[in-house]
């Protein structure tokens, strides 16, 4: 991908997290766990992992959870977010690179979800100094499981698409 091109679908895939982050922000969630998300936003991350790079992919993910926090966010956001991402990211890359013809881009999602919420909850564990929000694990591993495989399947119908549409136009 060129330069520029490559570029512009970066600030495009960017602004469209931040879109659904807005989004996400005002729909009630009615979950047990205070603070749970859909994730609606993870959408373009998984996206962003099946059409650029790593890094690229890094840059998005990493300037929208800045950008989110900017626009009405706070550092306690911040921490959760990078910690969730961070760990969601990895976690994706390896079940990626490890399990290429094993796990759809639906299990992928799962497992960003999933480890998503260990990030987030070991930093909750460093903030309040003990191990006991790790019993929202489970709670928050079987809301990650449905919204990870909706995110999933988001993701999969958009990269699908992503592709004919690249084949069509390197065709002219």
């Amino acid at each position: 991908m060129k330069d520029t091109k490559r570029l512009v679908y970066i600030s495009l895939l960017i602004a469209e997290a931040l879109v659904l982050h807005i989004i996400e922000g005002m729909i009630p969630v009615p979950f047990i766990t205070p603070g749970a998300r859909l994730g609606f936003a993870n959408i373009i991350t998984v996206i962003s992992l099946y059409t650029l790079s790593y890094k690229d992919t890094a840059v998005v993910l990493f300037v929208r959870i800045l950008l989110s926090v900017m626009f009405g966010g706070s550092i306690s956001r911040l921490m959760y977010s990078l910690g969730g991402a961070v760990f969601s990211f990895i976690s994706m890359i390896i079940a990626i690179n490890l399990f290429k013809d094993k796990v759809s881009i639906i299990g992928v999602s799962v497992i960003g979800a999933v480890f998503h919420n260990v990030g987030q909850l070991i930093v909750a564990s460093l903030i309040v100094e003990t191990l006991g929000v790790m019993l929202y694990l489970p709670v928050m591993t079987i809301a990650a499981i449905g919204t990870g495989i909706f995110v999933g399947l988001t993701s999969n119908f958009a990269v699908n698409h992503l592709n004919k549409i690249n084949k069509k136009l390197k065709m002219y």
